[in-house]
């Protein structure tokens, strides 16, 4: 059989979860000429790559038939040509537009030897995936007039979205279906919609999993249960793990009747799957008895003949997930006519566009940045620090989006985020469970608000000179001791970064069920500064600090709960009141009471992982107790931290990117975590990439016990892989970080990025560590960014591989210096420590003390050394802070330790805050 070069070459490797047997891979054959579609073993692809690579194949291989360059040999039914066609066949159920039937026709038409039709069909749909409705080789005298319509309708250019319709029906129903919606489009629609119909529910749950441009299900009561479509053991598995995960939640109401419980079941797994869908029941008989009852799981509930109905509240709906009304009610400044009598010189260009000298400035960043300004409230701008109208609208909507029950915009990062949460709830001498590996920010609250930070140990990574994350049987055993001491009330909140740098993400929900069945009024401080788009995907959302709270104040409601919760209280105290051993209660996975208060804040870097422009951040709060104990003074730490001149260009952008993320979150999230799967994929299995460099997976970076699912990555081996892990591994890894080791290469991690990396390629990257390199895909990665990369780092394996090969041999080599162990928070000065043996010290007092010129002393390293040999107990006056790794290693007042300063020693990065090399360390004098 003659092998088909493929179109892209960019596209190196495709593996489909649709179709069983039927799964695809495009790889370039190493003659001139010829490629093939071939059954792979390896990395699944995400659906949209898989369909838009078949596409594109297809229509590569048949153009060259159509032109004479092979024979229709290459159309043997086993080909790749007609295996792409059986894949696509059941791709095109859960997507809109072309459906199962064009691929038959398609299919129809090679059999009968047409290609030049079969052709202009298969261009069409490649047309529409590039964006263009024109297709190469127009032949409009030969279509039909629903061809021409279609065609018509690809040129729209109003944003478009799909509705899945469940409901089995015949192909003429679905024909009818489409012409009633088109017929009731009207130009004045500021959006256009397709349905996608299937008939079943597993049909149901697989087209959302895999078709992301679905905004709105409208069910009809009479889907089937089953899918007929021939689906990958992969998918089948998922969509089982999805009705599964459904099935857990407590049902808010029931009935009696069988067919209302499909109805509800399917609701259920949908909304869990995809909460930002709106879903719509369209029924016949007893559709009063069915609102009481479906009311809290559909928006709105109609009859059959409701069709016009429908389609204004499908646009409507739409329309309100669209808005942006602070970024409106900038548009709506800018183009107003005002006089400015009030500061900000800059506002209306004033300053700018009349003078001679810095007119640039307009030119570079366009007239419209500086319409926007003002100084003024009014006018419908709105306050930050008492929001009244569109902002309070905008954070409102960004509430809803990340499942939060209130939402506020910060303009300075979420450096300033932490500190508004840490000073709103925490007083002076109140105890805060804090990861010593987290943001300088939560340290520098600490001084702020003097509360007493305890700190937690993540586990070290010593190998690649990085921390982990802390285990959950660390911070439970410590809020033990904290009981134990009889000092568990002063212990107000636990503060975890989730994910850390590096990628390692917490079982939220775990860790606040288990630590509030210790202490159940604990607040909860989630640090999510890179974790912001994990709202938006089906498996992400779950280990979301908000989408935990949400899911764990159900469950403790729940009459399930109420009973499991009581028998095990029965086996962790004695039959007088006292707790068992701590053994017991660390050995089981603790149930919280049916009383505990959920409490849970969460802080969001947006600009690093969502569209906003820089320093633009968020605070999302599920708090039950919010306006008894925290309303008033959140507002308060919101004044004392946030600018009276707050930038509103950074608003306007959080705005939009909140309607970003709830219209096309999913896609873009999904496109992410394929496109860091296929570059780990590609270091994998090229053959000079890994003799160079090393992906770390979960075996290196998550300790086996820690880990139920014992797969490096989980994500590679498919969506119902990563979904297992995620729901029961205690840690998982961000599959959008690739971590890579680089010892191979000879050069360090900061050489590897500053005079590699960047500055003779231009790619950028934010964290290296003595020996790995951090690449991140985020939603704006493209395909073509990946393939860069990887071209870059075969350039540079070439290099170090031929510098390796030209070395002389009778040099001695450098032997490579290993890192010392990380160093564990030592401990505080007796002045700043706890009294009763706990962890817990008071920075404050030592900080103030270290802005004192008289108080402070500068020693050098060998100085030090020599002190602390001695026997000798340095206090730190401040905050030594190395990039990387990004932590204090020294706070005021802790202890300094030789293992401390051997660690600094070794370190070879560029930037170390609190840090004066020419000087010394900043040490308290004695006395």
């Amino acid at each position: 059989m003659t092998r088909i070069k493929t179109a892209h070459s960019t596209a190196a490797e495709t593996r489909g979860t649709i179709a069983g047997g039927d799964v695809l891979r495009s790889r370039t054959a190493p003659r001139s000429g010829a490629a093939s579609l071939e059954r792979d073993p390896g990395m699944p692809s995400s659906t949209w790559r898989l369909r838009s690579d078949a596409w594109e194949y297809l229509r590569f291989a048949v153009k060259r038939i159509a032109m004479g360059n092979d024979n229709d040999g290459v159309l043997s039914q086993d080909g790749e040509v007609f295996r792409s066609l059986r894949a696509l066949e059941t791709i095109e159920l859960y997507w809109a537009g072309f459906g199962q039937r064009y691929v038959r026709a398609i299919r129809d038409l090679l059999v009968e030897g047409d290609y030049p039709a079969a052709l202009e069909r298969i261009g069409r749909v490649v047309n529409r995936f590039r964006g263009s409705s024109v297709p190469d080789e127009p032949r409009d005298e030969q279509l039909e007039e629903a061809e021409r319509a279609e065609l018509q309708d690809d040129a729209d250019p109003r944003p478009r979205f799909e509705v899945l319709v469940v409901d089995e029906t015949t192909e003429a129903d679905r024909d009818a279906l489409a012409a009633e919606s088109l017929k009731m489009r009207g130009p004045a629609d500021a959006f256009i919609y397709d349905f996608v119909v299937v008939p079943s529910a597993e049909d149901a749950i697989a087209a959302v999993l895999t078709n992301p441009k679905i905004l709105a299900c409208v069910v009809r009561p009479g889907f089937s249960d089953r899918t007929k479509q021939p689906l990958s053991k992969e998918l089948q598995e998922t969509i089982e793990l999805a009705k599964a995960s459904a099935g857990t939640h407590p049902a808010s109401s029931r009935s009696s009747l069988a067919s209302v419980q499909r109805v509800l079941g399917l609701a259920d797994a949908l909304a869990d799957l995809r909460p930002e869908l709106d879903l719509y029941l369209v029924a016949g008989a007893h559709i009063e008895e069915l609102a009481g009852v479906l009311t809290r799981r559909f928006r709105r509930v109609f009859r059959r003949e409701d069709q016009l109905e429908l389609h204004l509240t499908l646009l409507r709906r739409i329309s309100h997930l669209y808005d942006t009304p602070f970024f409106s009610a900038i548009q709506y400044h800018a183009r107003r006519p005002v006089g400015v009598f009030h500061a900000l010189p800059v506002a209306r260009g004033g300053s700018v566009v009349n003078s001679k000298w810095i007119k640039d400035l307009a030119d570079f960043y366009g007239l419209n940045l500086l319409l926007a300004e003002t100084s003024a409230t009014s006018g419908g701008l709105d306050s930050l620090l008492a929001p009244t109208g569109a902002i309070k609208k905008a954070q409102d909507l960004a509430a809803r989006a990340f499942g939060a029950k209130h939402s506020f915009f910060v303009t300075n990062g979420t450096s300033t985020a932490n500190k508004i949460v840490h000073q709103a709830l925490v007083a002076p001498g109140d105890v805060v469970l804090v990861d010593r590996n987290c943001h300088k920010s939560h340290h520098h609250a600490m001084m702020l608000t003097g509360g007493r930070p305890a700190y937690l140990e993540a586990y070290p990574l010593d190998e690649f000179a990085f921390y982990g994350a802390v285990p959950l049987s660390r911070i439970k055993q410590m809020l033990l001791d904290y009981r134990a001491a009889g000092r568990l009330d002063e212990v107000r909140m636990v503060t975890l970064t989730n994910c850390t740098f590096d990628g390692i993400v917490y079982d939220p929900e775990r860790v606040m069920a288990e630590c509030l069945a210790i202490k159940p009024d604990l607040v909860f401080l989630w640090d999510e500064a890179w974790f912001a788009f994990a709202a938006f995907h089906p498996v992400t959302r779950r280990r979301t600090a908000m989408a935990s709270a949400k899911h764990l104040e159900a469950k403790l409601k729940s009459a399930a709960h109420a009973q499991a919760y009581h028998e095990q209280q029965q086996r962790l105290f004695e039959a007088d009141g006292t707790p068992k051993p701590d053994d017991a209660w660390l050995d089981e996975r603790l149930i919280p009471s049916p009383d505990a208060r959920i409490r849970v804040y969460a802080t969001h870097s947006t600009h690093k992982t969502l569209t906003a422009l820089r320093q633009g951040s968020m605070i999302h709060v599920y708090d039950q107790d919010w306006v008894r104990e925290a309303e008033e003074p959140f507002h308060e730490s919101f004044m004392t931290h946030t600018s009276t001149s707050p930038n509103y260009q950074i608003l306007a952008s959080l705005d939009l990117g909140r309607r970003q993320v709830e219209l096309e979150g999913f896609d873009l999230v999904q496109r992410q975590l394929d496109l860091a799967t296929s570059l780990a994929q590609a270091i994998a299995r090229h053959p000079l990439l890994r003799r160079t460099y090393r992906v770390l997976t979960s075996t290196e970076l998550i300790p086996a016990e820690h880990r139920e699912v014992q797969r490096p990555m989980p994500l590679r081996d498919g969506l119902s892989t990563m979904w297992r892990a995620w729901a029961g591994d205690e840690f998982v890894i961000d599959p959008s970080r690739i971590t890579v080791e680089i010892t191979r290469t000879g050069v360090d991690g900061d050489t590897f990025k500053h005079e590699y990396l960047m500055n003779r390629y231009g790619i950028q990257v934010n964290k290296t560590s003595r020996n790995t390199v951090l690449f991140m895909t985020n939603i704006g990665t493209t395909r073509s960014a990946i393939a860069y990369l990887i071209e870059v780092l075969v350039k540079l394996a070439e290099r170090f591989e031929e510098e390796q090969a030209q070395r002389d041999p009778d040099l001695p080599r450098t032997p490579e210096q290993d890192m010392p162990p990380l160093p564990d928070f030592s401990y505080f000065a007796p002045e700043y420590a706890s009294d009763a043996g706990l962890p817990d010290g008071d920075i404050r007092p030592a900080f103030f003390l270290g802005q004192k010129r008289g108080a402070v002393e500068h020693v050098g390293l060998d100085a030090l050394r020599e002190r602390v040999a001695r026997g000798e107990e340095p206090v730190s006056a401040g905050f030594v802070t190395p990039y990387p790794p990004g932590f204090p290693v020294l706070v005021p007042g802790q202890v300094v330790t030789a293992g401390v300063l051997d660690f600094m020693a070794r370190l070879d990065t560029r930037e170390i805050h609190g840090y004066d090399p020419k000087r010394g360390y900043r040490i308290l004098k004695e006395g």
